[in-house]
């Protein structure tokens, strides 16, 4: 049995955590710290949790009480995680940073993206980028991970086997995405009410939402190119849930049914994907680890377009860390996550 600490536990990634690590054979959660809930039982805040979390209260963030843990998760915003990694890199086996604190690796882009300078720019290249599609074998030999945004989850699994085999131009690529709220995180904003958001449909991050570097540099990384996207992403009245609706210039001959076996075959041995000719939706992927992704090509104008749906707190978040944690344990990959969404 793996001993599980989670930091800042009482947000939504968090939560989800706790949520697949009480379903998990292997995980046993030792400590769940937050310090904006410090002494709250997590059954109170979350009455979900209270069968498996009755007694579990969230503790402080000291980094010392994690000393004991094999595995720690930190789900903290942009920032936060930097302060704390040089404190546990020697305490505990395994991190894995939900945060965008680990993802890029050219320091100077967090001045540009994130308005400050990265605090340890040397631990950028000790972190493997968490995406075991496309990077498995560097996770597994990893103990240090940085899971991907949840857009860039979806963008990239989308694109990547177009760039990667030169099927497609590799500029001006157009990512448009929708989001549910919980995606904004738990904590109250006025954009993201009940009032402002039910039967709402808008646009954010105009030309500089963080996770466009992330997506470049993945797609450049994989394709030994460079590539540059155009993200658009828009909040959506839904809890959960990404759809992504991605669109490109085919440089090879190319229809729909070409578009569909390059997916197919790219993806052919990976258990959380689903490669269909149906339209995905979010609604398909609710509650599961897993990405859907389909293909068409415009003979009109031209354009490929490849579509993906993801649960921005599954396979865009808790679900992809949990993976990735299987992965740099020795645990099969699968352990305590599941394919299949919530239906109804």
């Amino acid at each position: 049995m793996k001993r599980i600490g989670i930091i800042g536990a009482s947000g939504f990634t968090g939560a989800e955590l706790l949520r697949i690590c009480a379903n998990h054979p292997e995980f046993q959660v030792q400590t769940a710290a937050a310090d904006s809930m410090s002494g709250t039982k997590v059954s109170d805040l979350y009455p979900g949790l209270a069968a498996e979390y009755e007694e579990l209260v969230f503790s402080p963030t000291d980094p010392d009480v994690f000393s004991n843990c094999d595995l720690v998760f930190l789900c903290l915003p942009h920032g936060a995680s930097q302060e704390l990694v040089p404190e546990l890199i020697d305490k505990v086996a395994c991190l894995v940073d939900l945060g965008a604190d680990y993802r890029l690796k050219n320091k100077d882009l967090y001045p540009l993206w994130y308005d400050e300078p990265h605090l340890n720019p040397e631990l950028l290249s000790e972190f493997s980028y968490g995406l075991p599609e496309l990077f498995r074998d560097e996770i597994k030999e990893s103990n240090l991970i940085s899971v991907p945004g949840c857009f860039p989850t979806a963008a990239v699994l989308a694109l990547n086997p177009f760039t990667e085999s030169e099927s497609i131009e590799k500029s001006g690529l157009i990512v448009d995405a929708a989001t549910g709220v919980s995606g904004a995180g738990r904590a109250p904003k006025d954009n993201t009410t009940f009032c402002a958001v039910d039967e709402n449909y808008t646009a954010y991050g105009l030309l500089n939402h963080r996770h466009t570097p992330e997506i470049e540099q993945v797609l450049s990384e994989k394709a030994s190119d460079e590539v540059s996207v155009l993200f658009t992403p828009h909040l959506a009245p839904m809890t959960r849930g990404i759809l992504a609706t991605c669109y490109a210039r085919p440089i090879k001959d190319m229809d729909t049914d070409f578009a569909l076996e390059v997916l197919d075959s790219y993806y052919s041995e990976e258990p959380f994907v689903v490669v269909d000719e149906r339209s995905p939706s979010t609604k398909a992927t609710f509650g599961s680890n897993a990405v859907h992704l389909t293909a068409r090509v415009d003979p009109r104008t031209g354009h490929l377009i490849v579509i993906s749906a993801i649960d921005n707190l599954g396979k865009g978040a808790s679900g992809g860390a949990v993976q990735c944690a299987n992965l740099s344990l020795g645990i099969p990959e699968m352990t305590g996550l599941t394919a299949a969404g919530v239906t109804p």
